[in-house]
């Protein structure tokens, strides 16, 4: 048997020829973008949430997609209240005066994940791409999340308030069985679980089939009444959904993980259908972290029963679906220590030994991007489990191993890989103290 260190060096000389450099942004690679135009959805990942070089490239991806092969929709990891206010302000319906205002929607917990410079420009330039071209023409903004459960409850009641009255009132007294927990999801979840208190679930069931009857009579009338009309009833879907998924997260990580992936590609279904009788094509440019757009199925997620996004857009639209992931070895990011503390520039440690992130690393290559779908012989020769990063909202550099790391088998997972070796923070809207204090000093013991 040959040396590990023989082997290695063999896996890096193999791997270099299918390397290809990417020039100072991804969309400039004329290869990536054709293989990304010919898709209907372009899944378009992350390696964590708070990296600026991760929204940079997915904006020049998407803006070349929009711009040159008439993608319609940016769908992303976000509330679907919050992001549809976005949505109108790049439309031209909404009176915020520029997209730090339509931004300002996004109030929970991390605000930073879409309140930050990198969207901010992006979405200027949706609006000013959207400009003088007629509503079916236009592209949209969309968030897939279901976190938006009380947000979602009172968009449905001011629409309904502003068209139906009565439909209000019966819609109010239905959803005021959430009334009791003060907009704490979460705590509604926990009494309704163990029985503690009854489920919600009979009157978001029976006030979505309402919503629902109606979108089936009232689907006639002007563009933009029509965007309203399906905007309430996707909020009254979210909290239908939503209600389980607060119900189902102390029963497990496995169901409501897969609750909230399921929701994410009904999301898509929805809006595929919608900007169908819209604008008669659909193709959507999906931003949301590689655990979420990878195959599961080729991770240690999907061994422990886990499914996501890009699995289930791979069972529902086959190869029209293009799943690219990212990584970095490392640099800054943007993070908590803990959920809902604040925002911090941390320094990302090094990729661990035998992981990709140090493989790629050792490439020797800063920025390069590796076409995995088809290519029977870089399958070949990574066909092997090896660890992958995933930071999120937190990250925990003294438990790394244990907290972001995870095996996948990457050919299955992505078609496409972006990795970037040396990446920096994504830079808040909102004052963060402890980010803008300056640059992070030792995030980690150094005799870990």
């Amino acid at each position: 048997m040959s040396p590990p260190s023989l082997l290695h060096d063999e896996l890096l000389k193999g791997l270099r020829p299918h390397l290809r450099p990417l020039p100072s942004a991804a969309a400039e690679d004329s290869l990536l973008v054709a293989q990304l135009a010919k898709a209907k959805l372009a899944l378009l990942g992350e390696a964590s949430h708070g990296t600026h070089e991760f929204y940079a490239e997915r904006a020049a991806l998407t803006q070349r997609l929009v711009r040159d092969h008439g993608f319609n929709a940016v769908v992303v990891e976000a509330d679907w209240p919050d992001a549809w206010r976005v949505n109108r302000y790049i439309r031209g319906y909404s009176d915020d005066a520029n997209a730090e205002a339509a931004l300002s929607g996004f109030e929970r917990f991390p605000t930073w994940m879409w309140r930050n410079t990198e969207v901010r420009d992006f979405v200027e330039w949706l609006r000013e791409h959207n400009r003088g071209r007629a509503a079916s023409q236009q592209v949209g903004f969309y968030g897939m999340d279901l976190y938006s459960l009380y947000a979602s409850i009172n968009s449905v009641l001011a629409y309904l308030d502003q068209v139906d009255p009565d439909a209000a009132q019966r819609a109010r007294s239905r959803y005021a069985c959430f009334d009791h927990y003060g907009e704490d999801s979460q705590a509604y979840g926990y009494a309704a679980s163990f029985g503690m208190k009854a489920s919600c679930e009979d009157e978001v069931v029976q006030q979505l089939r309402d919503m629902n009857r109606r979108a089936a009579d009232l689907l006639a009338g002007s563009n933009e009444d029509r965007a309203d009309l399906f905007f309430a009833q996707q909020n009254a879907r979210l909290v239908r959904n939503a209600e389980e998924y607060y119900r189902s997260m102390f029963h497990g990580r496995v169901s409501s993980w897969n609750m909230r992936d399921n929701h994410m590609v009904e999301t898509l279904q929805a809006l595929e259908r919608h900007l169908q009788a819209l604008a008669g094509q659909v193709r959507m440019a999906v931003w949301a972290h590689n655990s979420h757009l990878g195959d599961a199925s080729a991770t240690e997620m999907g061994d422990l029963g886990e499914w996501n996004v890009g699995q289930l857009a791979r069972d529902r639209w086959g190869d029209e679906a293009l799943l690219v992931g990212f990584s970095t070895y490392g640099g800054t990011v943007t993070a908590a220590s803990a959920w809902d503390a604040a925002a911090e520039r941390k320094r990302v440690r090094p990729g661990l030994p035998g992981s990709y992130e140090d493989l790629f690393h050792q490439a020797g290559e800063a920025r390069f991007w590796l076409p995995l779908r088809g290519n029977a012989a870089l399958a070949e020769l990574l066909k092997e489990k090896r660890l992958q990063r995933a930071i999120g909202v937190i990250y925990q550099p003294a438990t790394e191993r244990q907290s972001h790391y995870f095996h996948t088998r990457l050919p299955a997972q992505f078609d496409a890989l972006i990795h970037i070796d040396h990446t920096r923070a994504l830079q808040p809207l909102v004052a963060e103290p402890v980010w803008h204090a300056g640059e992070p000093g030792e995030t980690f013991p150094s005799g870990l």
